[in-house]
C-alpha cells in the first residue's frame, strides 16, 4: 500500500483550542452516528492537528456515537476507532496519520515523509539581519535581509523542532537580487548550518527570481535544534523560509497562492481568525495615518491604526529620513497642522542621524490617546467587501504571520500605495494625465506611465583612519567621468521613474542599493585621487525606499493644476496645499551617463499661491466609505507635486479624522458630510484638535515660499 500517497486532507482548524497538556490536545466532542470523514474537521478544530488519511484506508465508515469531555486526543481516537480496523499515530509536529491496522509507520521505509517549515522573519535572534516586508504582496512574504553595507552581519538562529529522526533534504527561498543586471554570481550569500553541522551549499547568488535553492541534506535525530542563518557578505542577502523534509526532490511550491496556502497548512494557521470591531480603521502609520487616527480619537471615534513597521512615521521615521516639509497654520482652516507640533521632529534635513527624527516622540503621541489600537508591525492583505463597502480588513504580522480580522463602518486608506481602495475595487489612476485631460500646463502630450521615484538615501562618515569596501561590480560600471564624488545621497538619488512603483518595487529599491554600491565602491577602491573617501566608510544606507507617487485613488473631486493656479474657490475647502508644484524627472547630466536607468532626480520648484483643497478629494467615490489621506488622495500627477509633503499630508489626516467623527455622530458616510454636514466638518477645520498650551512652535523649518497672489496673475502678466 503506497501510505505516502496522500490525496485527501481536512485543515479547517475553526476552533479555537481549549488548552494543552504535556503533549496532545483536550478535547471535548459530541458527535451522534457520523462517519470518520465526516468527523476529521471537528476533531481538527478543536485539537489544532491536522489529520492525514490515504485512499487505501479501509472502512471510513463508523456509525457509532462519540460523546468526550476534557480528554486527551490520543483517548479520544481510541474511542473513535475502537472495533474497526482504523490505527493513528500522533506526531510530534501536530500531525494525526490515520492507517490501516496491519500497517506501522514508525519502523516502515514508505511511511509519509516528515516536513518542517520555517519562516525566517519568525526566526527568535534575528542579530544583524532585518525584517523587510516591502515586497510581501509581490513575492508572498516578508524575509529576513543581511543589510551589512559590505560587513558580514551577526549570525540570525533559532530553535527548530525535527519531528522525527532521519535525513532531511533542505530547501531555502532566496533570490539573488542582482540578477536584473548581472548574469553572473550574486553578492547576497549565506550559508546555513542545522545544530553544529554546516551545509556546504552557498546560497543567494544564483538564478533571477525567487525561487527554493537546494542546501543540501543532513541527518538528525528527533527533537531541538539550533538552525543558524551566517552571512557571508552584508551585501542584502535574504531568505524567506526553510524548508526539510525527508523525501528527496519534492519542493513546495513557489507561485504567490499556491505558496501561501501551503505556507497556511504548514503553520497550522487557522482558518476562522480573531476578530475585533472599530469606529475608525485607519491602514498606514505615516504621518498621514497618525493624524487621521488621533484626531477621530480625540473626537470620540474607537480607533484602530495599522502600520507594517516597527516605527511610525513612514517617510520620516528613522528608517528613511526624510524631513517633514509644508507650512501649517495658513489659511481659512488655520486649526490644521497644529497637532504636528505635538510629535514633529525639530532639527531639518534629509538622511540625519536616527535621532534627528524623533520616532519616540511619535510613538508616546500615538500611545498617549486612549481611543487607538496600535497594530506595529501588521500589515493590511486583503478586505472583505459587501457591493461598495468595506465590511472588514486582513491584517498579518510581519514576523510571527498571525493574522486578524478588524471591522469598522469607515476605513481611511493612508498606505501610500492605495492598497486599501484597490482591494476593494476602487477607481485610481496612475502615472501621467495628457495635458488636454485636464488642461494642464505641466502635463505631457501623450499620456504615460511614468511616476516620481523612490529614494534610497544613505551616508558615509570619516572614522579616523583607512577603511576597506570591497570591489562591488554587478552590471553597473563606473569611472572617472561618471562616477558621483560625494560622501551622502539625499532625495535627488531617486529610481524607478520608469518602472511600475508596486509591481516592480523591489526591482527599484534594489537599484538603489546597486547604485550606492557600485559608486562606492569605485571611489574606495579605483578613483585616482580618492584622498577625501580614504578614511570614510558608509555609516548608513536605507533598506527601506522612500516612495513618491504610485496609486491615487480617484474621489468626487480630483484635484488639478487649474485649481491651483487659479485659486479656484470650493464650499468644502479643506486643508491647505503651500509646497511649490515640485515634480521630479531624471537627472539629464545623469541620465547621458545612464540612459537605461538613472538613478539621480532633478526638479523645478513652481511656486504657488497657498490652496485649501476640496474635502471631496478625501473619500472615494465609488467605495462609499472608504477615506484616504496622504499622496495616494483623488489628485492628478501634476497635483500630487504640491500635495505631497508631510506637514501637508499630516493635515489631510485631520480633516479625515473629523470628518469620521462625523460619519459616526449621523451614521452617514464620507459624501454624506459633504452632502449634509458640511458646516459642522468646516467649524472642526477652523478650530482645529491640535494641542493649544505647552506645545513648542517647533515647524517653521523646510516651509515653502507663498506667492502672494495666485499664479494665474503673473502667467496673465507674463503673456502681455
Amino acid at each position: 500500500m503506497r501510505q505516502n500517497k496522500i490525496i485527501t486532507r481536512f485543515s479547517i482548524l475553526l476552533g479555537v483550542l481549549f488548552f494543552w497538556g504535556n503533549s496532545f490536545a483536550q478535547i471535548s466532542l459530541s458527535i451522534n452516528k457520523q462517519t470518520v470523514k465526516q468527523i476529521i474537521p471537528q476533531i481538527e478544530k478543536t485539537s489544532g492537528y491536522n489529520v492525514f488519511y490515504t485512499d487505501k484506508l479501509p472502512n471510513l465508515d463508523t456509525r457509532k456515537d462519540l460523546h468526550v469531555s476534557n480528554v486527551s486526543l490520543e483517548t479520544t481516537l481510541k474511542k473513535l476507532f475502537k472495533g474497526t480496523k482504523i490505527a493513528f499515530e500522533i506526531k510530534p509536529n501536530k500531525q494525526v496519520l490515520l492507517f490501516q491496522q496491519s500497517y506501522k509507520p514508525s519502523g516502515s521505509k514508505k511511511q509519509i515523509p516528515s516536513k518542517l517549515l520555517v519562516e525566517a522573519e519568525n526566526f527568535e535572534r534575528k542579530g544583524g539581519w532585518v525584517v523587510d516586508q516591502q515586497f510581501m504582496d509581490l513575492m508572498g512574504s516578508p524575509y529576513l535581509m543581511a543589510h551589512g553595507m559590505g560587513v558580514p552581519v551577526e549570525d540570525a538562529s533559532t530553535t527548530i523542532s525535527f519531528p522525527e529522526s532521519g535525513t532531511y533534504y533542505v530547501y531555502v527561498r532566496t533570490y539573488n537580487w542582482t540578477s536584473p543586471w548581472y548574469g553572473g554570481k550574486g553578492p547576497g550569500k549565506f550559508t546555513l548550518k542545522i545544530g553544529n553541522k554546516k551545509l556546504p551549499i552557498v546560497l543567494g547568488d544564483e538564478g533571477n527570481q525567487w525561487m527554493w535553492q537546494p542546501a543540501g541534506k543532513i541527518s538528525v535525530k528527533a527533537g531541538n535544534s539550533n538552525l543558524t542563518l551566517k552571512d557571508l557578505t552584508g551585501f542584502n542577502g535574504r531568505c524567506d523560509a526553510i524548508y526539510f523534509t525527508t523525501e528527496k526532490e519534492q519542493l513546495p511550491p513557489n507561485e504567490t497562492v499556491q505558496l501561501t496556502d501551503f505556507r497556511k497548512k504548514m503553520l497550522n494557521i487557522p482558518a476562522e481568525l480573531e476578530l475585533y470591531s472599530y469606529d475608525v480603521i485607519v491602514i498606514g502609520g505615516g504621518i498621514a495615518g497618525m493624524c487621521a487616527a488621533a484626531a477621530a480619537s480625540r473626537l470620540g471615534c474607537k480607533v484602530a491604526l495599522i502600520n507594517d513597521r516597527p516605527v511610525l512615521g513612514g517617510n520620516n521615521s528613522s528608517e528613511v529620513r526624510v524631513h517633514l516639509g509644508g507650512n501649517i497654520g495658513v489659511g481659512p482652516n488655520s486649526g490644521l497642522g497644529r497637532m504636528i507640533r505635538e510629535f514633529g521632529h525639530s532639527k531639518e534635513g534629509n538622511a540625519k542621524p536616527a535621532a534627528n527624527y524623533e520616532d519616540e516622540k511619535k510613538e508616546l503621541f500615538i500611545a498617549n490617546e486612549k481611543n487607538i489600537t496600535l497594530y506595529a508591525n501588521y500589515r493590511a492583505i486583503s478586505v472583505k467587501t459587501d457591493g461598495n463597502r468595506i465590511e472588514s480588513v486582513i491584517i498579518k504580522h510581519i514576523e510571527n504571520g498571525k493574522e486578524v480580522e478588524l471591522k469598522a463602518p469607515l476605513f481611511s486608506d493612508c498606505t501610500g500605495d492605495g492598497t486599501i481602495g484597490y482591494l476593494a475595487g476602487a477607481d485610481y489612476n496612475m502615472g501621467r494625465e495628457s495635458r488636454t485631460e485636464y488642461g494642464e500646463e505641466l502635463a505631457p502630450i501623450q499620456p504615460d506611465k511614468m511616476t516620481m521615484g523612490s529614494s534610497v538615501q544613505w551616508y558615509s562618515a570619516d572614522k579616523g583612519k583607512p577603511t576597506r569596501f570591497p570591489i562591488f561590480s554587478y552590471g553597473l560600471q563606473f569611472n572617472e567621468k561618471n562616477c558621483e564624488k560625494v560622501t551622502m545621497g539625499e532625495w535627488k538619488w531617486e529610481t524607478g521613474m520608469n518602472f511600475n512603483q508596486i509591481d516592480d518595487f523591489e526591482r527599484i529599491r534594489d537599484y538603489g542599493l546597486m547604485v550606492i554600491y557600485s559608486n562606492w565602491s569605485f571611489l574606495k577602491n579605483k578613483l585616482k585621487d580618492n584622498k577625501k573617501y580614504k578614511n570614510r566608510a558608509l555609516d548608513w544606507v536605507a533598506y527601506i525606499a522612500g516612495k513618491r507617487e504610485s496609486r491615487r485613488l480617484l474621489g468626487d473631486y480630483i484635484l488639478k493644476q487649474d485649481d491651483i493656479d487659479k485659486n479656484v474657490y470650493h464650499e468644502d475647502a479643506s486643508f491647505v496645499t503651500t509646497w511649490s508644484i515640485d515634480l521630479h524627472f531624471p537627472d539629464s547630466l545623469n541620465a547621458s551617463h545612464f540612459p537605461d536607468a538613472p538613478f539621480k532626480a532633478a526638479t523645478k520648484h513652481i511656486h504657488i499661491y497657498p490652496y485649501a483643497v476640496p474635502y471631496r478629494c478625501l473619500y472615494s467615490r465609488n467605495i462609499e466609505n472608504l477615506f484616504m489621506a496622504g499622496r495616494n488622495i483623488s489628485v492628478t500627477h501634476v497635483a500630487l507635486g504640491t500635495v505631497r509633503v508631510m506637514r501637508t499630508t499630516g493635515m489631510m489626516g485631520e480633516v479625515v479624522g473629523m470628518a469620521a467623527s462625523l460619519c459616526k455622530k449621523y451614521n452617514t458616510t464620507p459624501r454624506g458630510v459633504y452632502q449634509k454636514h458640511l458646516p459642522e466638518l468646516k467649524a472642526l477645520m477652523k478650530e482645529g484638535v491640535g494641542k493649544k498650551e505647552g506645545i513648542p512652535d517647533n515647524q517653521k523649518f523646510n516651509e515653502q515660499k507663498l506667492l502672494k497672489k495666485p499664479r494665474i496673475f503673473a502667467i496673465e502678466k507674463n503673456k502681455k
